[in-house]
């Protein structure tokens, strides 16, 4: 599989304008993946992710080691599109002290009294982690713009137009070219699942008893905003998808084929990340050939020390 998809495809154009509309939310890949059925597709699609987790998991360790970078990933959609499910099994496997989690609600009364970037800042991932926005500072420009009342939108009288959402993509775009210039490889990911999909999902958490949780009143209440988010997002695509953090717009209508292709992105930036175990000096290696004599003697079998007297 991996040899055939050019995920650079998903890849948002740095000034383009995103229609999302012209994005195929049921991609099944090349035509030889076409030419598998539903079950033989899943199965390959499963196969490669795990192949993926595995370079992800060598990546992170050295990702760690060589303690110098960072790596931001985000995950945007609609309700429904898959994001908790795409971190969980783009993650399994991956030593989880290497990475964190960070799902953004909505905002506490101490937030709103901030700038709205203040409550992600303090969730940036540190050198040699990993950190994942399940939601990100993009819901400040996507769901706030849909629904003004929910977030922090001045704090003065600058009317909220469209003036006022530019300067907020633009402020992204500036906060995240100051991460990326010192050290931080930002990757992001916009799960674009169908009006339709988004309709059978939920109409499953419905049926299925061992679903009800999953489902939140307000995710009904959200589609009746699906122009209006689709609107908001196209917005944010165009203006924030930069050389230096490019948003994917990835196909999620099939849960199996988007994880392969998230998973298939992650792997081929880290490892285009200039990445290094660190160089032992002299004085490091002489302690390293010490210990590993002093531990090759003490496994020797018979070996005694003498009583003294």
């Amino acid at each position: 599989m991996r040899s055939d998809v050019d995920t650079g495809v998903f890849r948002a154009e740095p000034g383009s304008a995103i229609r999302l509309s012209e994005h195929d939310t049921a991609w099944m890949g090349t035509p030889a993946m076409r030419q598998l059925d539903a079950d033989e597709l899943k199965e390959e699609a499963r196969n490669y992710v795990a192949s993926c987790i595995s370079e992800f998991s060598d990546a992170q360790e050295l990702l760690y080691a060589d303690n110098r970078y960072s790596v931001l990933l985000l995950f945007q959609g609609m309700d429904a599109s898959g994001k908790d499910g795409t971190i969980k099994h783009v993650t399994a496997g991956v030593n989880p002290a290497g990475f964190q989690v960070s799902n953004f609600k909505q905002p506490s009364r101490e937030e709103l009294d901030h700038n709205f970037l203040w409550r992600y800042w303090k969730a940036m991932p540190e050198r040699g982690r990993i950190g994942i926005f399940n939601r990100s500072y993009y819901e400040d420009v996507t769901t706030v713009r849909v629904h003004p009342e929910r977030g922090q939108l001045s704090f003065n009288d600058h009317a909220v137009d469209l003036t006022f959402w530019n300067e907020r993509l633009e402020d992204i775009n500036n906060l995240e070219r100051h991460l990326t210039r010192n050290g931080t490889t930002i990757i992001k990911f916009f799960l674009n699942v169908s009006k339709a999909e988004q309709k059978r999902r939920l109409i499953k958490r419905l049926e299925d008893p061992d679903k009800h949780w999953k489902y939140d009143p307000s995710d009904l209440f959200e589609r009746g905003y699906w122009d209006a988010y689709v609107e908001a997002f196209e917005a944010a695509l165009s203006t924030t998808s930069t050389a230096w953090a490019p948003w994917y717009i990835v196909p999620a209508d099939h849960k199996w084929v988007m994880r392969a292709v998230v998973a298939s992105i992650i792997t081929n930036h880290i490892g285009a990340m200039d990445l290094a175990y660190p160089v032992q000096d002299a004085a490091r290696h002489k302690l390293l050939k010490k210990a590993l004599a002093k531990l090759t003697e003490q496994r020797k079998p018979g070996k005694r020390h003498k009583k003294k007297g």
